[in-house]
C-alpha cells in the first residue's frame, strides 16, 4: 500500500509570475510582491508560500512519496494567474518525478458560480505599492496608477476547477476507479446541486466537486467539497459576492444542512470499502472536529466571535461522519497541527488537522497505508533558508517607513521566522482587532511579575513562595514581557508539538507556572481582568497538556 503526502493551506503565489504589472527588480529578478506590512498582520505569510510549496514537493520526492493530496488553498486566492502559475509547477513535478496530485477545493481557490473579483496592492518601484485587481470599478476610485488585468479575477465553479482537472477533478487514464456523488461520469452538468437560500425563494445550481479515486490497488482517497455557497435570501446579482454567505466559515456545519446528499454518499463508499476491503482516507479543506479541543468555548468567552469562532466545527458534524463509518479524516483550513478523536457508539473518528506551509509551524504530513491502522508522520519545513530578495525587500520598506527592523527579519530559518511573525501578528492583529480594549492594554507594557500581582491582588510574598515551590525563580518573571506569553500561546495553541522547540525553557518554566497557578477555564467574571486572564491561562495549561501527550512524530 502506497504512501500519501497531504499538504494543505499552501497559498500558493507566483512572485516571479506576469500580473501584468511592472512589479520590482531585484538584482535583475523581477518580483510581485507584497509589504512586509501585509505580511506582519496577516494569519499567513504571503511571498514565502512560491518557495515553500516547491520545498514541500522537493521532500515529497525525496521520501519516494508519488501520491500528494492537496487540502484546499492551494492558491493565494485563486487569481487566474496564480492558478496556471500553480498547474504549471505541479505538471513539472509530474512530468520530472512521477507525482500524482489529488487536489479539494478551499475558501480562496474558487467562488460560487460565477467567481469575483481579486485585488492586492503590490510593491512597486517607488517603495511605495500599486493596486493590481480586476475590478475597473475599484480601479476608478483608486487615487494611484492601478493595473486592471483579467489574470487577478478568481473563477467560479466549475470554471475555476477546469484549470485543475489534471488533479483529481476529473477521471484521469490510469485510475482504477474514479466517481462522484452522482456517478462514474466526470461532465460537470451531471454533478450539480441546488443551494437553496433560508427563506426557500432563491435556488442556484451547481458543481459538486467532490469525488472518489483509487490511485492504486486498494487505496480509495475520498475527496470531500466542503465549500458551501449558499445563497443569502433575496434576489441578488450573482456576480456578486454577497449574494452568498461567506463559505469560509460555514464548513461543515453549513454542510450538514446545505449539501445533505454528500452525507449518504460518504456513507455508501465508507460500507463498500468495508466491504471490498479498500483503504478509505477522507479528505476535505475544513476540520470535522475542532482541533484546539476546545469544549469549555473559552474562544467565544474571551474574544467574541471571532474566525476561529466561527469556524469551528459543530460536535454534530463528528458524530455525523463517524456514524457514517469514517474513521480517518485530514483537513486544513485553521492552519494549525493537531489531531483529535471522537468515539460514537463503538466508532471513532480521528481528525488530522494539517498545519499550512505558510504559517506557523509550516509542514505537511505522510500518511503511511501499509500496516492494520495508519501512521501519520509531519515533516517539518523549518529548517529552510528565507528567499535573501525578500528579506533585502522588507529591511528597505523599514528604512523607507523610518521604523525598527522586526524581528523576524533578523531569523536564520524559516521556522524561526514564522514563530517570530507569531509575535508580529499578535501586535498588529490579534490584540487590537480580537481582544477586548481593556484587556489589551494590560498586555502592553506588563511583565509576567506584574501579571502575577494582578492574579493575586498585589500580594507579592504569595506569588514568591508559589513561584518558588514550583521552582521558578522570580527574575525569569520579571523579564519576560507578558506580550511575549500572548504570543507563545497562540503558537502552542497553533501546533503544541512544535512550539516549545522555539520556547527557552525558562520561559516554558514560566507558563507552566501561571497555567498551575492561576489556570481556570470555568473562572467567573470573564469580562473582568481575573476571570478573563484565569480562563486564558487555563487555554495554556490545555495547550501544554496537548503537547505533553501528542502523538505526532516530527521530521526537519
Amino acid at each position: 500500500m502506497p504512501a500519501v503526502a497531504v499538504i494543505a493551506d499552501a497559498h500558493f503565489h507566483d512572485i516571479e509570475g506576469d500580473y501584468d504589472f511592472a512589479g520590482i527588480s531585484v538584482d535583475g529578478r523581477k518580483l510581485t510582491v507584497r509589504t512586509w506590512a501585509d505580511t506582519a498582520g496577516s494569519t499567513r505569510v504571503f511571498n514565502e508560500s512560491f518557495a515553500a510549496l516547491k520545498a514541500a514537493l522537493d521532500r515529497v520526492v525525496a521520501k519516494r512519496v508519488r501520491h500528494v493530496v492537496l487540502l484546499g488553498d492551494y492558491t493565494d486566492d485563486g487569481q487566474r494567474e496564480t492558478t496556471a502559475s500553480l498547474v504549471r509547477l505541479l505538471t513539472h513535478y509530474r512530468t520530472l518525478h512521477g507525482l500524482s496530485f489529488y487536489a479539494t477545493p478551499g475558501n480562496h481557490d474558487v467562488f460560487g458560480p460565477l467567481g469575483k473579483h481579486r485585488d492586492t496592492r503590490y510593491v512597486d518601484s517607488s517603495g511605495g505599492t500599486t493596486l493590481v485587481t480586476s475590478n475597473a470599478e475599484k480601479a476608478a476610485d483608486d487615487p494611484g496608477r492601478p493595473v486592471v488585468t483579467p489574470k487577478m479575477y478568481c473563477d467560479g465553479v466549475p470554471a475555476g476547477l477546469e484549470a485543475m482537472r489534471d488533479f483529481g477533478y476529473y477521471r484521469q487514464p490510469g485510475y482504477l476507479h474514479w466517481e462522484t456523488p452522482f456517478g462514474e461520469s466526470d461532465d460537470p452538468d451531471r454533478r450539480q446541486h441546488d443551494l437553496v437560500s433560508a427563506d426557500g425563494q432563491t435556488v442556484h445550481r451547481l458543481m459538486d466537486a467532490s469525488y472518489l479515486v483509487e490511485p492504486e490497488d486498494g487505496l480509495w482517497l475520498l475527496m470531500i467539497d466542503a465549500n458551501v455557497f449558499e445563497p443569502r435570501n433575496g434576489r441578488r446579482d450573482i456576480a456578486r459576492k454577497k449574494a452568498f454567505f461567506d463559505g469560509s466559515d460555514a464548513g461543515w456545519n453549513a454542510l450538514l444542512r446545505v449539501k445533505p446528499y454528500l452525507l449518504d454518499w460518504i456513507a455508501d463508499v465508507a460500507q463498500r470499502a468495508k466491504t471490498q476491503g479498500k483503504r478509505l482516507l477522507a479528505f476535505s479543506h475544513y476540520p470535522a472536529i475542532d482541533p484546539f479541543e476546545d469544549d469549555t468555548g473559552s474562544e467565544r468567552t474571551l474574544f467574541g466571535e471571532t474566525n476561529v469562532a466561527k469556524r469551528t466545527p459543530h460536535r454534530q458534524v463528528a458524530e455525523t461522519l463517524a456514524t457514517a463509518g469514517i474513521a480517518l479524516h485530514f483537513s486544513g483550513h485553521l492552519h494549525v497541527e493537531a489531531h483529535t478523536r471522537l468515539d460514537v457508539t463503538g466508532r471513532r473518528l480521528t481528525n488530522i488537522a494539517v498545519p499550512s506551509l505558510v504559517a506557523f509551524p509550516a509542514g505537511f504530513v505522510v500518511v503511511e497505508t501499509a500496516e492494520a491502522t495508519p501512521t501519520v508522520e509531519s515533516v517539518s519545513l523549518s529548517g529552510e533558508t528565507l528567499d535573501t530578495d525578500l528579506v533585502s525587500l522588507y529591511r528597505a520598506e523599514h528604512r523607507h517607513s523610518d521604523t525598527a527592523v522586526d524581528s523576524a527579519l533578523q531569523a536564520d530559518t524559516y521556522g524561526d521566522f514564522l514563530y517570530r511573525h507569531m509575535h508580529s501578528l499578535t501586535v498588529r492583529r490579534y490584540l487590537p482587532k480580537e481582544w477586548p480594549p481593556e484587556m489589551a492594554a494590560r498586555v502592553k507594557g506588563m511583565s509576567l511579575w506584574d501579571f502575577c500581582l494582578l492574579m493575586a491582588d498585589g500580594a507579592a510574598g504569595v506569588v514568591d513562595e508559589r513561584a518558588s515551590a514550583f521552582g521558578v525563580d522570580t527574575a525569569s518573571l520579571r523579564d519576560c514581557p507578558m506580550v511575549d506569553l500572548v504570543a507563545d500561546w497562540y503558537s502552542l495553541r497553533q501546533s503544541p508539538a512544535q512550539a516549545p522547540n522555539y520556547i527557552s525553557a525558562r520561559k516554558m518554566a514560566c507558563f507552566r507556572f501561571l497555567a498551575q497557578a492561576y489556570g481556570d477555564l470555568q473562572a467567573s467574571a470573564p469580562h473582568e481582568p481575573k476571570g478573563f486572564f484565569a480562563i486564558f491561562l487555563g487555554v495554556l495549561g490545555r495547550s501544554l497538556e496537548r503537547a505533553a501527550r501528542d502523538g505526532f512524530s516530527h521530521k526537519s
